[in-house]
């Protein structure tokens, strides 16, 4: 028997007849564009000032002892630093219990590591990113050569770490620094706060259909479902998905 890949047989965007938005004159469009330019960078300077009030966060030491199984051995918190002094840190659901097992991980996290940039621009600013599941290092380098990610991706021994940084029952973002041989813990993101780290949504969102999801504003004649429905590993979309 022949494995089919998931996912719907045809983009939604084909299932029935779309109202697109009007069609105007270059000098009526330029003008919309324009008005609307005004509202993009005035929340772009509101983002920058919310960076920036991030960037002044006070921090909470963490205890170091945490222990963590890579590819060449057990690390403690400190070593997954890997000598900088910056630590960004990804709750990655790969597990029995999830979703695609043993061959695939979560689609969700899978689809935010899609769109990681290489971790190499990170480190070029004193920053160590990886991934952090239960699966073990097997599983992890396997999946990694099938998806071609090259983001570091480290075992969970045990459930501490997930409890104690709010990660045990749902994906998010840990972000700790190191002085010495201490650290501390500057900030968290779960939820939406994940979706505007990579590209997709962003891209979406630039786009008149946007995320085809129930829950956005959309002009009526758009095609809509239900939201964290559609997604699937990338190797597993039908073939209508491929160019």
């Amino acid at each position: 028997m022949t494995h089919e890949p998931l996912g719907v047989s045809a983009p939604s965007s084909t299932a029935k007849h779309i109202e697109w938005p009007k069609v105007a004159a270059k000098e009526e469009w330029q003008k919309a564009r324009n008005a609307l330019l005004t509202k993009e960078k005035a929340l772009m300077r509101e983002n920058d000032a919310l960076a920036a009030e991030r960037r002044r966060l006070p921090m909470v030491e963490v205890p170091t002892d945490y222990r963590f199984l890579t590819a060449a051995g057990e690390t403690d918190l400190i070593g997954l630093f890997a000598g900088r002094r910056q630590l960004i840190v990804y709750r990655f659901f790969y597990a029995p219990d999830v979703e695609n097992w043993p061959d695939g991980a979560c689609s969700g996290c899978s689809m935010f590591a899609d769109s990681v940039t290489h971790h190499e621009h990170l480190a070029a600013r004193d920053i160590t990113f990886v991934f952090a599941s239960t699966a073990p290092q097997d599983r992890i380098a396997a999946y990694k050569r099938r998806m071609s990610w090259s983001t570091p991706w480290v075992t969970l021994p045990d459930d501490r770490f997930s409890k104690d940084f709010d990660v045990e029952k749902t994906f998010g973002i840990n972000v700790f620094v190191r002085d010495g041989d201490r650290a501390y813990r500057t900030y968290f993101m779960n939820g939406r706060g994940v979706e505007a780290v990579g590209p997709i949504f962003t891209l979406l969102d630039l786009t008149p259909l946007g995320r085809q999801e129930t829950w956005q504003d959309v002009p009526s004649g758009r095609p809509q479902a239900e939201p964290y429905k559609w997604w699937r590993l990338h190797d597993h979309y039908g073939p209508a998905s491929k160019a």
